[in-house]
């Protein structure tokens, strides 16, 4: 007789762990920080995630998929985080130190992740890119927005030029690895950031934004 395949019942079908999505998503971006998402296969990822191969195609149809999915999941990260600060109607110097704050918090928290955005974003396919475009653009505006009444003596571009700028320096910590206490880094990225804006800290705390 031949051996019997235990099968699950109907509505009792293995469901798609997504904490295990999670880890998967973890895995690429360390691997990519450190050798370039190009240059690592499905498998490497799901060994990283602790995965066999085929598992990851449970999640991802393909490589671009995960890729497509780091980039959304950073970008999603601080436009949540830009909303909820914004959202909180504080005055437009505090509402700019929390932005700064934020995206320090992001650059260090998030590493791995927001340096694959910057160094793949040219990698998707093309609607995806303009659409991630198109959220950076939306995003930039926002800190525009509030730091035109704080900086009423420049003109248009060189407020984006001078929020680009902040937002650059804060990002420098990707490429370079300084070595320093996360704290002391956070504390010397929102002194630069905020001398690239010419608008000095704020007192008041709004709080880390509460992202789900």
């Amino acid at each position: 007789m031949g051996q019997m395949v235990s099968q699950a019942p109907p509505g009792q079908r293995r469901r798609r762990d997504p904490a295990r999505r999670g880890r998967i998503l973890v895995a690429a971006a360390e691997l990519a920080a450190r050798r370039g998402f190009h240059n690592i296969g499905m498998a490497e990822i799901g060994a990283e995630a602790g995965i066999v191969g085929s598992g990851v195609y449970r999640h991802f149809a393909s490589k671009d998929a995960i890729l497509v999915a780091l980039l959304d999941q950073v970008m999603e990260r601080l436009r949540l985080g830009a909303a909820e600060i914004i959202g909180c109607g504080a005055d437009d110097n505090a509402t700019l130190s929390a932005l700064v704050s934020d995206h320090i918090r992001v650059a260090i928290q998030d590493r791995s992740v927001l340096a694959v955005y910057h160094r793949e974003i040219h990698n998707l396919p093309e609607d995806d890119r303009r659409r991630l475009r198109r959220l950076q653009r939306h995003y930039i505006e926002e800190w525009v927005h509030v730091l035109a009444p704080l900086r009423r003596d420049l003109a248009d571009g060189e407020l984006r030029l001078a929020v680009h700028a902040a937002i650059g320096a804060v990002q420098s910590t990707l490429f370079f690895r300084s070595g320093l206490a996360d704290e002391r880094l956070a504390g010397l990225l929102d002194g630069m950031a905020h001398a690239c804006l010419g608008v000095a800290p704020s007192s008041v705390e709004l709080g880390e934004p509460r992202i789900t």
